[in-house]
């Protein structure tokens, strides 16, 4: 096993970073909201066959009819990364989502493992966080050996080693809230809708999910290995249900985003200093405070009449999402104010930020410093 994370591997994954990311930003808005659906595994590439069922086919047919549901709606656009039983790359998955500048990216699979666990699991990149989350990427990860110039396409890469998961994870940081809240709203349905065990949402090193420069998943729908819930996704009315509940998270993570200013419109509600002092300024100094009004996959215009007529507006990109902030200013009670009136216009979820030097910090460590 490796345990160091060769240099040029890094170099190589840093330069496609920025490659795709200036790639990203010289784009132009798109007019529909598009979602990349990636049916695991494919052609000579089955994936697990526990019970007797093949993962491949259960997982495309759970993507057709997700993306059948999805296509009925005028401002959402459905790419597949298969519609048949062939062969894909994993780096090939990659590039049909970046390539469309996707809002989404959802792979849909089927688990495996010798015991009797059952139950639903839905995955966002990240460290992974036990032994057995590094396992199920490490196996979906080894679909990359099936390749036969996996070694130049995926140089100093390996699948055994948890130290290449290190950055993976890094290179996704961005999009980790955005996957998360799609991530419970898929497993949410499937407790909810379906009666089914959820296992919760997971952190563990995906090699498609890095890859991936937008919000991404992968969804575990079940344990073909066990009897019982294999069948049942073999089934077409097991297939359907679990489709209908991913095609109804993605339904319901758009409608949030969409709640707010203009489109595609989510509210981060990153932790902040519930502490309001009255009475005589509270400068302080080096920092600035504003207030985060919205966030969109979308670039809109800093004027008042995009935000309830609130003036003063502040952009910000940060991976693919801007974040919009209202005011600026190193007194803290004078943030607060302009909080009360941002929640008066509307935008209930708002919260102040503070940044020192540029950087941004906790508000909390920002009225540290107070007193000085």
């Amino acid at each position: 096993m490796k345990t160091t994370l060769p240099y040029r591997f890094l170099l190589t994954l840093l330069l496609i970073t920025s490659f795709l990311t200036s790639a990203h930003a010289l784009q132009g808005d798109k007019d529909k909201f598009i979602v990349v659906l990636d049916a695991g595994h494919g052609g000579h590439d089955s994936g697990n066959l526990g019970s007797g069922y093949k993962e491949k086919d259960i997982a495309l047919n759970i993507v057709k009819q997700i993306g059948n549901t999805l296509e009925k709606h005028k401002d959402i656009k459905v790419i597949y990364t298969r519609t048949k039983d062939v062969f894909v790359t994993l780096r090939g998955r990659a590039k049909i989502a970046n390539d469309a500048d996707a809002d989404l990216f959802v792979s849909v699979h089927c688990n495996a493992h010798n015991s009797s666990a059952n139950g639903t699991e839905t995955f966002v990149l990240g460290l992974h966080a036990n032994q057995r989350n590094f396992e199920i990427a490490k196996k979906e990860n080894e679909v990359i050996f099936l390749e036969a110039d996996y070694e130049q396409h995926y140089e100093g890469f390996d699948p055994n080693s948890p130290e290449s998961f290190i950055t993976l994870s890094i290179l996704q940081e961005d999009y980790l809230d955005q996957s998360i809240r799609l991530a419970r709203h898929i497993e949410d349905n499937f407790k909810a809708q379906q009666k089914r065990k959820s296992r919760g949402v997971k952190q563990a090193g995906f090699w498609v999910l890095h890859n991936t420069y937008m919000p991404s998943v992968l969804v575990e729908t079940g344990f073909l290995t066990y009897k019982k819930e294999g069948a049942y996704l073999n089934s077409k009315n097991g297939q359907s249900k679990m489709s209908k509940s991913i095609s109804d998270a993605i339904l319901d993570y758009k409608k949030q985003l969409d709640l707010n200013v203009g489109k595609n419109i989510y509210q981060d509600n990153s932790e902040t200093a519930d502490v309001a002092i009255e009475g005589e300024p509270q400068i302080i100094e080096n920092v600035v405070f504003k207030v985060q009004i919205a966030a969109s996959s979308k670039e809109l215009a800093p004027k008042s009449y995009n935000f309830k007529g609130l003036k003063d507006i502040s952009r910000e990109k940060v991976g693919s999402v801007y974040k919009y902030y209202y005011g600026y200013t190193s007194d803290y009670n004078i943030v607060k104010q302009l909080q009360t009136e941002a929640q008066s216009k509307g935008y209930t979820d708002c919260f102040v930020v503070a940044y020192k030097d540029g950087k941004k910090i906790d508000v909390s460590e920002a009225l540290k410093s107070a007193s000085n």
